[in-house]
């Protein structure tokens, strides 16, 4: 039994190598340009021995993503100062890693197939972002920043589209601020700068 929990272990932590290396070249190379065989030499494996860790080419791209989501958590839900400015500090950075962007976008977009692998994690993935959205209007309507009246679950939903609508403009054009317009929405809706 001993062996057996070791090897689980070392899959674990192999798994995480691999999601770990991909963050870093999807964002260095691009997702269009970036291939299983170059993720896997990354790790010193063959196509077959990365993808035993995984059930799929697509459930590879969705654990990269949660990978990434884990990471950027860690990295920028900790700000000192208001929780909004995590999320600026997110968008800020993703016009630093542009693959894991474009790789965002492209699964997501696939995602929309109900059949899609990935679709039960975009669909999770987008129900928590509203959540945490949502929660933050309403303690800045709490705070008396935001109006009353205002929908805090609608209001999560545009931010959303927003953030997702300002990444596709920037991939086109990339003197867009992303971070900047979304602070500018955010100025908006409850008139704090």
């Amino acid at each position: 039994m001993a062996a057996r929990r070791g090897s689980y272990a070392k899959g674990v932590a192999k798994r995480e190598e691999i999601l770990t290396a991909a963050l870093d070249v999807i964002a260095r190379h691009g997702y269009r340009r970036t291939s299983v065989r170059e993720l896997a030499d990354a790790v010193g494996l063959s196509q077959a021995g990365l993808l035993h860790y995984f059930s799929s080419k697509e459930e590879l791209f969705q654990e990269i993503l949660r990978k990434r989501d884990e990471v950027d958590s860690h990295a920028f839900d900790s700000t000192p100062t208001h929780p909004i400015d995590g999320f600026f500090a997110i968008i800020r950075h993703n016009a630093d890693v542009p693959g894991l962007v474009q790789l965002y976008a492209q699964l997501s977009t696939e995602a929309g197939d109900p059949d899609h692998p990935a679709h039960d994690f975009f669909v999770e993935r987008y129900r928590q972002f509203r959540a945490t959205f949502a929660g933050l209007i309403r303690d800045e309507q709490a705070a008396g920043n935001v109006d009353a009246d205002i929908d805090a679950d609608r209001t999560a939903d545009l931010f959303l589209a927003a953030a997702d609508g300002l990444q596709t403009q920037w991939m086109l054009d990339r003197s867009i601020d992303m971070a900047e317009s979304i602070g500018y929405l955010w100025h908006l809706v409850t008139r704090r700068v």
